[in-house]
Parts: C-alpha cells; structure tokens; sequence
C-alpha cells in the first residue's frame, strides 16, 4: 500500500507538471513537461538526496571531528542505525541556528541524515537521540525517497508556473490563466507535499521512539524545535520552500506565514501522541 501510495502521489505530481506545460505551451508543452518530468524523475532518483544536501548547505562529519558535541552526535546516531538495524547512514550538518533535522537518500544503504548547530546546541543528548531516530525511521521506512524526489519536482512545478504569466497563449486564457497557474500550481504542489508528509510524521516519530526506547525524549525535543524554528528564520529554506517538508518540523515557521498549507501534524498532537506511547511502553517521566 506504501508503494502503490507513493506511486500515486508522484504520478499527482507529474500529471500537475504536465498540465502547467500544456498551459504555457499548448500539446507541445505538456509533451515536454512529461520528458522533463521523466527525466527529474529518473534523476532525482539517483540524485535528489545530494542536490538537497548541496542546497542546504549541509557538510558531512564523522566522529573524528574536533568538536565534541558533534563527535557525541556522530556516535550516538550510528549507534541508533545499528539498534534499528540500518547501515550507518552518512551523517552531516548544517550551520544554521534555526533547531531542526530531516533525512534523506533513495534507500537505507545510500541515506543521509542530517541536524542543524541550532538543534545540537539546544537540545540534550538524549532528545537529540530521540530526533535522529526519527529520523532514521524515515530511513527505514522508506520514505526519504519519496520526499526527495517530491521536493525536486514540486520546486519544478514552481519555476515553471512562473513562467506561465508571460508565456501563456491567448487561447489559452492569456495573462489570467497564466496568472492562475502561477498562483494555484505551487498550492496544489502543497497540498500533495501535505498528503506525504503528515502522516508520514506520526509514523516516522511511533518508530523513532521504539528506536530509542523513549517517546518522551523525541516529545520533549519537539517541544523545544517547535519554539526555536518559529523564533529563528531558516534562510536556505526560505530560499527553497520545496522541501520544507523533508524537517521534522517546518523550517518556514519563523516567517509565521504557513498555517494554511502546513507540511507537518500540529506539534502539540505529535507530542500527545508521543505521550500516549509512553504511557503503553510504561515509560515514566524524568523528573526535573
């Protein structure tokens, strides 16, 4: 059923990428975008997960690294991989103060994953454990395929549909329709990225905290992502909105401006839920 959903929401993608093509240039243009989109596609399979860490601005480290936070960091996650029964995934970071993370690479023996300076530096050693095992159940459940690829060709969608305005053809509604398209493309791009990653998350973050043996330790660090992503503006993901969805939390709250087109669950639910799991697993709150 992952497979035959994951199928449908790309082919949503594509036929969305095709349309937009056929409004900026007729048979001919929807043509084209259907070899455009076959081959990002095809290239994003191989490719997305290096394009994302490139844009990012992501650099990869090992436990050899001169700071110790982050050699901690390196340890801590490889062991993870191997209580989830994963290879080592390579393992980077991106400088930026906005606390966040997200995963990525076509399959568990070819993954990335990936924690911002500002999630190491305010996030404990065990709610950064309970972070990264999330991470690597999206990992080990396949899903940063799907959400790389889809981030690629949602930012497609994205320049073509600006081109709309100025290419679209009187008879083909002219400088409204490309106006529309401009406008409607990128939302309906959205609104398929939401029907990912939503639920997506919930499962990632079940998985994530039997990876770790703790939901309250991934509960507490969304609690405090949640505050540190809307006070600190991401600016690499302000710069590629596409791939918001690939954080554990959206990395676009410190504009404030997402609500109607979230990419993830409420915190607060997550968190709840997390809760609720703990409970089952008769785990006991830390007291402070």
């Amino acid at each position: 059923m992952g497979t035959a959903k994951t199928f449908m929401l790309l082919a949503a993608l594509t036929a969305l990428f095709m349309a937009v093509g056929y409004l900026v240039g007729g048979p001919m243009g929807m043509g084209i975008a259907f070899v455009i989109a076959g081959g990002l596609n095809l290239f994003s399979y191989w490719n997305a997960d290096k394009i994302v860490l490139r844009m990012q601005g992501a650099s990869e480290v090992d436990e050899y690294d001169r700071n110790p936070i982050v050699r901690t960091f390196v340890n801590d996650t490889k062991t993870l991989a191997k209580s989830a029964g994963l290879p080592e995934p390579k393992i980077y970071i991106i400088d930026t103060q906005q606390p966040n993370a997200f995963a990525t690479g076509r399959d568990p023996q070819n993954a990335a994953v990936a924690a911002t300076t500002g999630l190491l530096n305010i996030l404990s050693r065990e709610e950064t454990a309970g972070v990264m095992a999330h991470e690597l159940a999206h990992v080990q459940n396949r899903d940063t395929l799907t959400m790389t690829v889809t981030a690629t060709i949602a930012g497609a969608i994205g320049m073509l549909a600006n081109f709309a305005v100025f290419f679209t053809s009187r008879e083909r509604g002219g400088l409204l329709t490309g106006l529309a398209v401009m406008i409607f493309a990128p939302m309906a791009a959205a609104l398929v990225q939401m029907a990912i990653s939503r639920s997506r998350e919930y499962e990632a973050d079940k998985r994530g905290a039997e990876i770790c043996g703790n939901p309250l330790w991934l509960a507490s660090a969304l609690a405090k992502i949640d505050r540190g992503a809307r006070a600190t503006i991401n600016r690499r993901a302000e710069d590629n909105p596409a791939m918001a969805h690939m954080y554990i939390m959206n990395p676009l709250a410190g504009r404030r401006g997402d609500s109607l087109f979230a990419t993830h669950p409420a915190t607060q639910n997550r968190i709840e839920a997390l809760q609720r799991l703990a409970a089952a697993m008769g785990v006991e709150p830390t007291p402070t």
